[in-house]
């Protein structure tokens, strides 16, 4: 233990380390600060509280925790929007009582008749196409166009192609990003889940993107 401690470039294994903390009475930290800030995010990285290598890996009662947990802006920028419906049960009766609540609900999608979706469609080849999610997702918001507080946009023309590979959905302060890869359909893109944790992070730079998308978009009712 001796050794251990009086040679700064001996590190030893964990159980090791452990054993002499609780034997010198002291913290692992005030011996080996080095390992426990190799453990321990101090960065922008602090921001990615989990990560997903499929946006379909996430828990359905995540989203469902963020959306009932938000009390000031739910913003769900994806392209379609579409999964939301099937994955969270009564989606519309809690976005009706979020809206009551005085919480803000938007909904940023592309245009359906856009050379964006068009290209999409192509690109992804399968049977629901884009457009036809799009469209879904705007049946269920015409449920909803009584609602003091619910919004709904197309994003512009010009930003559909920003827009249909970044999908950014935010809950007050945590948000799910999904970057789209090539050739694959939403579900099989990787996810991020980040928590704001400081100005100008990784939570601030998405969430910026989808409020410049928000700003130029077109009004769907």
């Amino acid at each position: 233990m001796e050794r251990w401690v009086s040679d700064a470039s001996i590190v030893p294994h964990q159980r090791n380390r452990l054993d002499a903390c609780a034997a010198l009475g002291v913290d692992e930290q005030m011996i080996w600060p080095a390992v426990v800030r190799s453990t321990v995010k101090t960065g922008h990285d602090r921001e990615v509280f989990a990560v997903y290598p499929y946006r379909s890996a996430c828990p359905q009662d995540v989203w469902g925790q963020l959306i009932a947990g938000a009390s000031a802006d739910v913003f769900l920028a994806g392209y379609t929007n579409y999964f939301v419906w099937l994955e969270q049960p009564a989606i519309l009766q809690t976005l009706r009582r979020k809206a009551a609540e005085g919480c803000r609900i938007r909904f940023l999608m592309g245009d359906p008749s856009s050379e964006t979706t068009v290209q999409r469609e192509r690109v992804e080849d399968v049977a629901l196409t884009v457009s036809t999610r799009i469209r879904i997702t705007l049946e269920h918001l015409a449920k909803l166009a009584d609602v003091t507080g619910v919004e709904a946009r197309f994003s512009a023309p010009e930003d559909g192609p920003n827009h249909v590979g970044l999908s950014v959905f935010r809950f007050d302060h945590d948000a799910l990003v999904t970057p789209h890869l090539a050739r694959v359909v939403g579900h099989d893109s990787p996810m991020m889940h980040l928590r704001r944790q400081h100005d100008d992070g990784l939570f601030d730079r998405f969430a910026a993107h989808a409020e410049e998308l928000w700003e130029r978009g077109v009004p769907t009712f």
